[in-house]
């Protein structure tokens, strides 16, 4: 039976990487999701390239991208883009998208909280970014796995986010689930 545990400070060597393809690392809140992420991706090139996809909400929301940008070293290149994530070419590029469900969260506010819009925008906005010779790495959030929301608003999101991760493992390489901080390779 294959082992599919990999301790937190154990990166996959860079062979078993082609320069093009998807890598999605998914997990729950504080799951380690990014650190491996960065890790993964400092592994794969000595300067990729961080595209942040989040808005600021409030003053917490500033106070915490800036203090993960501060904690990112300068071998880091940092692009912001809440939606259109393709207008850059990355050609040549490894580059980690962090993350989607704030990507998601993006659409589902600018979309009147359609689910079927938003999804659709997701998958061809996803589609084009992908297009690229370049190695992307997804971080994305396991929002379903905990209990019912009795809010409507937060259902639809859960079902967007799902359908979403759906979408994207079905197309990566390789799926990594974070618990409590170790990878587990599903794909």
């Amino acid at each position: 039976m294959e082992q599919n545990i990999l301790p937190l400070n154990t990166i996959p060597p860079q062979p078993e990487y082609p320069a093009r393809g998807v890598i999605l690392v998914t997990g729950g809140q504080r799951s380690g999701k990014s650190s491996y992420a960065q890790k993964l991706a400092l592994s794969l090139s000595p300067n990729p390239v961080y595209l942040a996809t989040s808005r600021v909400w409030d003053e917490e929301h500033r106070k915490r991208i800036e203090r993960h940008k501060a904690e990112r070293g300068s071998e880091w290149t940092s692009l912001e883009e809440e939606k259109e994530l393709s207008k850059y070419d990355f050609t040549g590029k490894v580059v980690l998208i962090d993350c989607v469900t704030l990507w998601a969260t993006n659409f589902f506010f600018d979309l009147q909280s359609d689910v079927r819009l938003s999804l659709d925008a997701l998958k061809s906005g996803f589609d084009r970014l992908t297009e690229q010779d370049a190695r992307f790495i997804f971080v994305t959030n396991e929002i379903g796995m905990g209990e019912m929301s009795r809010n409507d608003l937060q259902r639809k999101f859960a079902d967007l986010q799902g359908w979403l991760n759906q979408y994207i493992a079905a197309r990566a390489d390789d799926v990594y689930l974070m618990v409590s901080g170790i990878p587990l390779k599903v794909k």
